[in-house]
């Protein structure tokens, strides 16, 4: 077992977590847990421009529900804290000038409208427009490499707005190790000298992220292969410092259900699914995404379904309790390809994890519809109403639409069904049937089956002829579990009435 674990995760407070964010948190978690190690939020809120205010709240909600709590983050155990990014503007700046004064970074000077105009003439000219030793050496751009350090620190004085560079190396080879990907070659004359820090006075991305992770202790930078690209020049920045870099890990994509691609917030909207794990409102719209908490998926389940996006366990087994997830994980059975992401598999998930709790909970659970709907019924009730007609439910929300007629009569009838099932003559056996339930003293679901199907036999017609107008009419449609289960449950009473009553409205 590997010791000194210390990952993070570091989302950006610009509004709600996507699942892919939840699943690099969820690796970073089971990494951590498995290796006795700990588990970090720290918030990058660099970007001001893009800050939302209550996203922050969100994300911690978010791990929360999804039982996947850090161990230090913002006012939790701040050892290295503070744990925001905005919080640290002062210690950012210091170790950008470390950079300076060690030849590795370098105040630039170009104006938005130079740096539109370079780029303009590459693309005129077919080329890519590279800001880095090319244009350094050769003067094409305004920078301190072409002042002198006076005359920098002359136009710094009088106001002039600039960014700190990082000074790429020039005719190098980096050879990067991935966790997931393997070894990685890189030529350092395709890079970008990248902004580190900002004209407004705040650092960049890159220059925050490896101070922090520095500073923090972290062991591995477990991100999403869209932060693949920027692992070279964080190697360099690591390098630069004279610091040991961590180990990183880049996870696949979570793709559309449908094409290529990734998994977008238009997908959810267009095919029915939330991408959020908590409901969202958007404070400047007005506008609400669904998420899979309010949506009725247990969050068990729906980390069981994330887990497996992009990880394979080296089994058959698909259901992993957290404990199981942390025991099994391991970093070399993520795919280097994408994992699709699939809504039958996810809703199957959940069916597994209800069905898994019993029928106690499950009625707990649907006790707060039924409050709501105005229906008082014992807890044994319920229990034995959810016994009966679980296994159909994916979630509990679908309990209501299989079981409402144990609770109520129908108020009408399945159409078809009506003109299938009720034929002339139909009203008469009904009225017979009435006195036959009415004579039952033992009304329990054996007796009351046995009774009626011996009458059934002794009329000598075919059972179809009593049995389908008689669910019809417990139910109002032709479903639901055992018929005379659900005639034991409604009781004698309302049996006969709800008989009565279809004989009225379909005679």
């Amino acid at each position: 077992m590997m010791s000194n674990v210390r990952v993070r995760f570091a989302p950006s407070p610009t509004g709600p977590l996507h699942i892919g964010g939840v699943r690099t948190a969820l690796y970073n978690y089971l990494f951590a847990k498995k290796h006795k190690g700990v588990f970090i939020l720290r918030i990058e809120d660099t970007d001001q421009t893009r800050y939302v205010a209550n996203a922050e709240k969100y994300i911690t909600d978010a791990l929360d529900w999804c039982r996947i709590p850090f161990d230090e983050g913002p006012g939790k155990n701040e050892k290295f804290g503070p744990y925001r990014q905005s919080e640290r503007k002062e210690l950012y700046e210091e170790y950008a000038n470390t950079l300076i004064k060690k030849g590795k970074a370098y105040y630039a000077f170009d104006t938005s409208d130079e740096l539109n105009a370079h780029r303009k003439q590459h693309e005129e000219a077919g080329k890519t427009f590279i800001y880095n030793w090319h244009n350094r050496e050769k003067g094409r751009l305004v920078n301190s490499l072409i002042l002198t350090e006076q005359a920098t620190k002359k136009r710094i004085e009088n106001g002039d707005n600039y960014v700190i560079r990082f000074k790429t190396p020039q005719d190098e080879t980096l050879i990067l190790k991935d966790e997931i990907r393997g070894s990685i070659t890189i030529d350092t004359n395709t890079l970008d000298d990248k902004v580190l820090f900002k004209s407004d006075g705040m650092p960049t991305y890159h220059l925050a992220n490896i101070v922090d992770d520095y500073l923090m202790k972290i062991s591995h930078v477990i991100r999403g292969e869209e932060w693949l690209p920027s692992m070279p020049l964080h190697v360099l920045l690591y390098n630069a410092f004279g610091w040991d870099a961590p180990k990183f890990a880049h996870l696949p994509l979570i793709l559309k259900p449908i094409g290529k691609g990734k998994l977008s917030k238009r997908d959810g909207d267009k095919l029915g699914f939330p991408v959020f794990p908590l409901a969202y409102t958007n404070e400047e719209t007005g506008d609400v995404s669904l998420g899979y908490k309010e949506s009725g998926y247990f969050s068990d389940a729906f980390i069981n379904m994330l887990s497996l996006l992009g990880w394979n366990p080296g089994t058959e087994q698909e259901l992993f309790s957290i404990e199981e997830l942390i025991t099994t994980f391991d970093l070399s059975r993520v795919s280097k390809s994408g994992a699709k992401f699939s809504l039958d598999k996810t809703n199957w998930f959940n069916q597994q994890y209800l069905q898994k709790k019993t029928d106690a909970e499950l009625a707990l659970l649907f006790s707060v519809i039924l409050k709501n709907k105005k229906i008082n019924s014992s807890e044994s009730y319920v229990e034995k109403v959810v016994s009966l007609i679980k296994e159909r439910a994916v979630f509990v929300k679908d309990f209501w639409s299989l079981s409402s007629y144990f609770f109520k009569t129908p108020e009408d009838y399945d159409e078809k069904a009506s003109k299938k099932q009720w034929k002339e003559g139909t009203s008469v056996l009904m009225n017979e049937l009435i006195i036959v339930l009415a004579s039952i003293d033992d009304f329990s679901s054996k007796t009351i089956e046995e009774t009626v199907k011996s009458w059934i036999s002794s009329k000598e017609i075919g059972f179809g002829k009593i049995m389908q107008p008689l669910r019809l009419a417990i139910v109002g449609e032709m479903k639901g579990p055992h018929l005379f289960d659900i005639i034991d449950m409604v009781g004698k009473d309302e049996a006969v009435l709800r008989i009565k009553k279809i004989i009225k409205t379909l005679s």
